[in-house]
């Protein structure tokens, strides 16, 4: 199984620009990749980080700085076996929650995220392709269809939940132990219940 973990290595993580500079995001979305990239480890296998641009991390490294799905399925075309795409953004991931997603049967596996959004790819079909752009999930569930292979979509909130609004903030805070949690605790973050019911993060 080779597992690919794409990170823009320049500018990421733009929409949480209100309560994080541009450095500030930069180590964050670091923070969520070692999450990441540690839960994978965990399960056996040893995620390449499919990066826009050169890191130092202490995983393999594969420059792209092509769009996300060309990047991507330049990686299922030049792979003869299965192929697992793991978003760089998902703080709550477990080893636990990866297993389900790699012993879920199907051709293509697919977890949904929120919006519309595809979180978590396994191809073992060679032929599929990823469109990451407007509602993925519809079109990866077509391209599935059409190409007539088994799709097989796990549920799982660990997975669902990437990381891009302020407002995620808090699921980080509430349901995550890893780096990423750690690094918001370090910079003064915390979860506050406002007077309408509504939790949100405040950073002191």
């Amino acid at each position: 199984m080779h597992v690919v973990v794409p990170f823009d290595a320049r500018d990421p993580k733009t929409r949480l620009a209100p309560v994080l500079d541009p450095d500030e995001r930069r180590d964050f979305a670091r923070a969520m990749l070692d999450d990441v990239c540690r839960a994978v480890e965990e399960t056996g296998h040893e995620p390449t980080v499919l990066a826009t641009a050169g890191i130092d991390v202490e995983w393999p490294v594969e420059v792209d700085d092509r769009s996300l799905s060309e990047a991507i399925n330049a990686v299922l075309a030049r792979r003869d076996g299965p192929v697992t795409v793991v978003m760089a953004d998902l703080a709550l991931t477990t080893p636990e929650a990866l297993d389900r997603v790699f012993e879920a049967e199907g051709e293509v596996v697919l977890v949904p995220g929120r919006s519309g959004g595809t979180n978590v790819v396994l191809a073992r079909h060679p032929d599929f392709r990823v469109d990451y752009h407007g509602v993925s999930i519809r079109d990866h569930r077509e391209r599935a269809a059409v190409a007539g292979r088994e799709t097989t979509s796990v549920d799982s909130f660990r997975l669902s939940t990437d990381v891009d609004d302020p407002s995620d903030l808090v699921e980080v805070l509430l349901h995550s132990e890893g780096a990423a949690a750690a690094w918001l605790v370090d910079h003064g973050f915390d979860v506050h219940a406002e007077d309408d019911g509504v939790t949100t993060v405040r950073r002191d």
